[in-house]
């Protein structure tokens, strides 16, 4: 009896050390941006200062599984925001996984469709767990309670569903105080230079379209001014990305720029008045 009660009392220890520690480390008060890295594709995560979860595409596969499990509490099974910005495989794949694992609050996606296996798939997964797709447009706005919002910067409303699928795809402006990130997704840059007045001046980007040729422009870059660029892309990726075209743009504005094919995980730490940036 009293062996039982000793392991009883070990568990109990252990598990809250592990609790106040998790606790502690993902409770900081601090806004974090995560772009995962999950190879050829977006997969990125969001922790606002009181701990909701935003997560903006899922990546090419399940990969975007272990960027949750590192960057929430093991116990917290929710996701309040999922995003989903278009339709293609490398964006949507990990959302019918992460489906199984996570409670997904509000989900959000482009009016645009596609014809494919994995869309059908996931459109499946959806109906599985009674999630409706909200559609958002340009002016669209979240609010969390912690004064983080996230701003819908295009599609307008008046765009035409039958473009290609990047043309339509959801951009996102990320604010918490001082601190603002722009999420460009896929975009190409004729839609990018459309809403640079929309967007202002930034501390992050993005970069668009995993750093291929239309992932940006010289008029872009000059509107928006950031100040460190980042670009989800996969080792040895079969398209070239990114660019040299986007890479000497980045270095003749003088923008610092971090690559997951290179250093990892990216992740960048706000408090509202700067922030400190992270790789593994």
């Amino acid at each position: 009896m009293n062996r039982y009660i000793y392991f009883l009392a070990v568990a109990f220890f252990l598990l809250s050390g592990m609790f106040f520690y998790e606790n502690a480390r993902f409770n900081d008060n601090k806004l974090h941006l995560i772009v995962c890295d999950i190879g050829q594709g977006d997969g990125i995560f969001i922790r606002t200062p009181k701990g909701d979860d935003i997560l903006i595409d899922e990546g090419p596969d399940d990969s975007i599984l272990d960027c949750l499990s590192n960057h929430m509490p093991f116990w917290d099974k929710s996701i309040e925001v999922m995003i989903a910005t278009h339709p293609d495989a490398d964006h949507i794949t990990g959302l019918i996984y992460v489906l199984k694992s996570y409670n997904v609050i509000h989900y959000f996606t482009s009016e645009v469709s596609k014809d494919t296996a994995v869309y059908k798939r996931l459109q499946d997964a959806l109906a599985e767990k009674n999630l409706t797709a909200n559609y958002a447009f340009s002016g669209d706005r979240i609010d969390f309670s912690d004064k983080t919002s996230l701003l819908t910067v295009w599609p307008d409303k008046n765009s035409n569903p039958g473009l290609d699928t990047n043309d339509f795809a959801i951009v996102n402006l990320l604010s918490y105080g001082n601190f603002k990130a722009v999420l460009t997704t896929d975009a190409p840059f004729s839609v990018e230079e459309m809403v640079s007045d929309k967007i202002g001046k930034v501390d992050v980007l993005k970069v668009s379209h995993h750093g291929s040729k239309t992932g940006a422009s010289d008029y872009f870059l000059s509107k928006i001014k950031p100040s460190l660029a980042i670009i989800s892309v996969g080792l040895k990726n079969r398209y070239g990305h990114p660019a040299k075209e986007v890479l000497d743009l980045l270095t003749n504005h003088n923008i610092k720029y971090l690559r997951t094919d290179k250093s990892g995980e990216v992740e960048v730490v706000s408090d509202g008045k700067s922030f400190k940036v992270y790789t593994n």
